[in-house]
């Protein structure tokens, strides 16, 4: 290798870590951002506080509705921390008569703030037993001698990986190292990335974000979107449901997404065979290190068994044990089961748990929940169908596909998965029932969007983590991603009228 290499051993495993990355710079417009941003949250609460009440719209709901505005312009342009707008938020909500101070204290007692907090446990647990890692270096070595070989086992091992962490960024963190790694024995340094690297890291953007996308406990925001619907629908949606509608349609986006990358970006027969000698042996020698499975990592591996082997069969719990074991009380287990003493695999000090992350996300959650409980989110729906004209008798297949396609490109606009939840999921419940059609039908679809945030390096914590390896530029991402989000927006469309059909969630067309 040439002298450009930054590390004194290029396959040495332990040089590939997060401690390496460079810190993220804060440019000149992002400095502008957050002034700008400042006065245009409070100019823009102001308006909306003030302005003379609309027709169907009650005082507390414009309270909620301004407030809501107000901590979007916050959490987007952050002039002060996420989580500190949240609290200031939810003080607000309570002294300005908008949501009452029992439902916002409440919110923290919510089953998605639970799963939130537990989902890191697990990761912890994951991580510090060395399963994650074991299975990533055998992964790699059995089929990283061809570049399509490399490719496909990190996005298997980020399907796996979605089953088991309900943390997208923390199955990026475990599998980084092993990114540097591979794209290292295939001739890429963070100084010089080819373009190998550069198909690589977009891939496990793609893996990461579109494998959560595949299973109710993939992100939180899935559990709050389930958790709208139900609540505002009254019909319930199953882990297993959520997982045999979404999987199939997940799988085959990347399934094209594999073959599509070295296409895009056409690599060169040279740049798809290892280019640093000894690099798949040195793989070898990492693996034999590890040994034979230690008791922690089949402690954490069985762990890991009870948990899914509880989501995947939560439709069945009722008739066969009297009582039903939801998603976030089975993550509760799993959490148990790796802290109990003597029985478990990590103590309380090694969670690691970011509790900054809980507050913005109970700051989001009242919010979300007070623009439904002061029928606000209803009324600007209405108010959206009066302007663009929609009105009951309108094609269901012309609503439902603008649904999608609206929902797939939204993260462009909104980084937050949460955010984007909070604000289409009630709206688009509220249009079904005025249009007249059964609001799974649209919500749960929309759901499915709501991970698939692949198009920019700011659209989702991930990719920003990705991005900061210096191995592909914006340009590239967007170039790819934009590309993989229309395709997948037609699988979706195409899933409406076939696979989702055949379950029900959409009306058959041929009837």
């Amino acid at each position: 290798m040439s002298g450009t290499q930054t590390v004194s051993d290029p396959l040495d495993i332990s040089n590939f870590s997060l401690a390496d990355l460079p810190p993220k710079k804060v440019t000149d417009a992002e400095k502008w951002m957050k002034y700008v941003g400042f006065v245009l949250g409070i100019v823009v609460f102001l308006a909306i506080y003030y302005m003379p009440k609309p027709d169907g719209l009650t005082m507390s709901g414009q309270t909620v509705l301004a407030l809501f505005a107000l901590a979007l312009v916050y959490w987007v342009t952050e002039p002060i921390p996420t989580y500190l707008t949240s609290l200031v938020v939810m003080i607000l909500l309570v002294v300005l008569n908008g949501w009452s101070e029992k439902h916002v204290m409440g919110v923290l007692g919510y089953d998605v703030i639970w799963l939130n907090m537990t989902s890191f446990i697990l990761s912890a647990g994951l991580l510090h037993s060395g399963i994650a890692k074991r299975v990533a270096i055998f992964m790699i070595s059995k089929f990283g001698h061809t570049d399509l070989g490399v490719l496909a086992s990190f996005l298997f091992m980020h399907m796996v990986l979605a089953a088991m962490v309900p943390s997208p960024v923390a199955r990026v963190a475990m599998l980084l190292p092993l990114m540097l790694m591979a794209s290292a024995i295939y001739g890429s340094t963070r100084e010089n990335p080819n373009k190998f690297a550069k198909i690589l890291f977009l891939q496990n953007i793609h893996g990461v974000n579109g494998w959560t996308s595949a299973y109710l406990t993939g992100a939180n925001a899935h559990i709050l979107a389930v958790v709208m619907i139900t609540s505002m629908v009254g019909e319930p949606v199953y882990y297993s449901d959520w997982l045999i509608a979404a999987f199939p349609v997940a799988g085959v986006a990347l399934i094209i997404d594999w073959y599509l990358g070295p296409l895009l970006f056409k690599l060169a027969p040279e740049e798809k065979i290892p280019q640093l000698k000894g690099g798949m042996e040195r793989l070898e020698q990492e693996r034999a290190k590890l040994g034979p499975m230690t008791l922690v990592e089949k402690k954490a591996l069985g762990f890991f068994v009870i948990v899914i082997f509880l989501w995947a069969t939560d439709r069945i719990h009722m008739p066969t044990i009297g009582f039903e074991i939801s998603a976030s009380m089975t993550a509760l287990i799993g959490a148990v089961l790796m802290l109990l003493p003597k029985v478990g695999i990590i103590d309380w000090g090694k969670t690691n748990i970011p509790w900054h992350l809980l507050l913005f996300s109970a700051g989001a959650y009242a919010c979300g929940f007070g623009l439904n409980d002061t029928r606000a989110a209803q009324w600007a729906v209405g108010s959206l169908f009066e302007a663009v004209g929609l009105a009951p008798g309108v094609n269901f297949w012309v609503v439902y596909s603008i649904v999608i396609f609206v929902n797939m490109f939204s993260h462009l606009f909104f980084t937050s998965k949460t955010m984007r939840t909070l604000i289409f999921i009630p709206f688009i419940v509220t249009m079904a029932q005025t249009l007249g059609f059964s609001p799974l039908s649209l919500a749960l679809p929309a759901a499915f969007t709501i991970s698939w945030v692949i198009g920019l390096p700011i659209s989702g914590k991930p990719n920003v983590l990705l991005f900061g390896t210096g191995q592909f530029s914006a340009i590239d991402c967007a170039k790819y991603g934009l590309t993989m989000t229309f395709i997948v927006s037609c699988l979706l469309i195409a899933a409406g009228f076939t696979w989702f059909a055949f379950l029900g969630i959409t009306p058959a067309f041929w009837r």
